[in-house]
Order: structure tokens, then sequence, then C-alpha cells
């Protein structure tokens, strides 16, 4: 079977290595978290926001959004499940921003059919993306449907919520949890998305378990990493870039690939064919 090349936006969206949440109904948080350094911000409508605040926190969003568009940090509101008269609520409620210059997208939760993402599409159009979250068994089960919908742009895995629906009890490695990141790790390849979001790291004082799930993360050919603390963002770029001596290897392997015209060369004594032009040109990317 031949795969599609890659075929990505190169839109902020589709590079940003860390999306910071914020709750809805915090709006003096707003602005600190659009200015955190943080590549995109989640302004969440839905786990964060307790039910009586649902209404205030959309209305707290679209009051704020002039001013956090004009700053220039892309913006991803997270709606609640379409499911639920909530999440169609939130989709109304966005539906005069559906028009903004600025970069944004929606966050989809409980994702569980290519129907859901249509939902989406049919209240706010073709030009707002869609982040199904990955976060049931459900969705784990429609996920190339879910993959493969119009408008998708990366799928982000939620797996505190697919834990708790499935019942699974993971270990400090969540090793139980290796197949449904491979799972959105080839869906995501299969359909040319953006590089996939990984869920979140709740242990927010825990520098070294923030990094080692973070290059787990990259290990799974994840780009990016959802974040719950503005502290959490500059550890999550270092641990997503290549060292320097994995890049000075990359720019040595691309720079011998130019040299010999596409023939198969040696670096450090191993062959340096396709595939390791590849990787390395990946690695590069990753660098900023």
């Amino acid at each position: 079977m031949n795969l599609p090349a890659p075929s990505v936006s190169s839109s902020a969206l589709a590079q940003a290595r860390s999306f910071l949440f914020v709750p809805g109904n915090r709006p003096e948080r707003f602005e600190k978290a659009v200015r955190s350094g943080a590549d995109a911000v989640v302004l969440d409508l839905e786990d964060a926001v307790p039910p009586a605040d649902k209404d205030a926190a959309r209305q707290a969003v679209v009051s704020a959004w002039p001013v956090l568009a004009a700053l220039g940090t892309p913006l991803v509101v997270r709606i609640n499940a379409v499911a639920q008269p909530l999440g169609l609520a939130d989709l109304a409620a966005l539906a005069p921003l559906a028009a903004s210059r600025a970069p944004w997208a929606v966050m989809l939760p409980k994702a569980e059919s290519a129907a859901d993402v249509r939902q989406v599409r049919a209240a706010l159009g073709a030009a707002v993306p869609v982040l199904p979250l990955i976060e049931s068994a459900a969705g784990w089960q429609a996920l190339p449907g879910i993959a493969a919908a119009p408008d998708v742009l990366r799928l982000v895995v939620g797996h505190i919520d697919f834990m708790a629906d499935t019942g699974l009890l993971c270990g400090e490695d969540e090793a139980e949890l290796a197949p449904l990141r491979f799972a959105v790790a080839m869906a995501t390849r299969l359909n040319a998305l953006a590089p996939a979001v990984d869920g979140v790291t709740v242990t927010i004082q825990d520098e070294g378990r923030l990094r080692s799930d973070t290059q787990r993360s990259l290990r799974f050919g994840f780009g990016a990493k959802l974040c719950i603390h503005p502290a959490q963002v500059a550890v999550v770029h270092e641990a997503l870039a290549p060292t320097p001596q994995q890049a000075d290897w990359a720019r040595r392997v691309l720079a011998a690939d130019a040299a010999a015209g596409g023939a198969a060369v040696q670096v450090d004594g191993r062959m340096a064919d396709l595939p390791v032009v590849l990787q390395a040109r990946r690695l590069l990317a990753r660098q900023r």
C-alpha cells in the first residue's frame, strides 16, 4: 500500500509543541496564559469549568477574543462533548468567531465518530480545524473514521479519561497505554495529519516525570503535549527538541546526501540512505 505523503499545513497550530489549558471561567488568567510562551492556548469550556459556570465561561471567552487574538498566539477552545446539550450550546456561542482571522481551532472531547467532527464543521464551517480527543474505548474503535474526517488537523490523546472509561490501571510508565498511542500515531500517518498531541502530566512539580513523559511522546512520533501549568511549557519544548549532538549528526547527514546527489553514503561509519535522510530531516524540523 502506498501511503500519502505528509501534506500538513504549515500553520502555527500544525507546528505547535505545547497546548496550555486555562479555565474558561477564569478570564483574569487568559492573557497570562497567552504570554506564557506556550505555542497554543486552550480556553477550556469542559472539565475545568463547573456546571454552574458554563454560561459565564462561554461569555468570557467570546468577550476576551478580540484582545487575545490580537496577541498572536494560536487559540484553541475545548468545547463540551457534542453529544450533550452543553457542547451544542458551546458551538452556538462560538459561531460568531468562525470568521476570525486569528489562527484557532476547536478541541473536541469524547470524539467517538466522524459524525461528531462533522457537527463541528456544520456549526463553524470548514475554516476552523478540529482537534479530536481520543479518550474512550468507543473513540479508539472509531479512530480510523475520526482521523479521516474533513477538517481534522491533529489527533489528541486524553489518556486520563481513557483510563476512567476503560478501567485500565496504569503503572508509572503507562505501558498499558502503548496500544492507544501507537494506534493514534498510525492513524496520523495514514491520514497525513500534523503530529499527534499527547495528554497531560498531572504532577506539576515533577520536572523529571514531565521530561520522561514528553520523551515517551516523542518516541511514539507525537509532536506536542497538553500542559496544565505554565511552568511545564519550557520543559516540554526542551524535551521535544533534538540534542546538539543529534542536530549536528542530522546536518552532516543532509550535507553528505546533498554532496552525493542522492546516492547512498556513509556518515560516522553507517549507511545514510533515504530512510536515514528522512530521519535527519525530521530531527532538524524539531529544532526551533
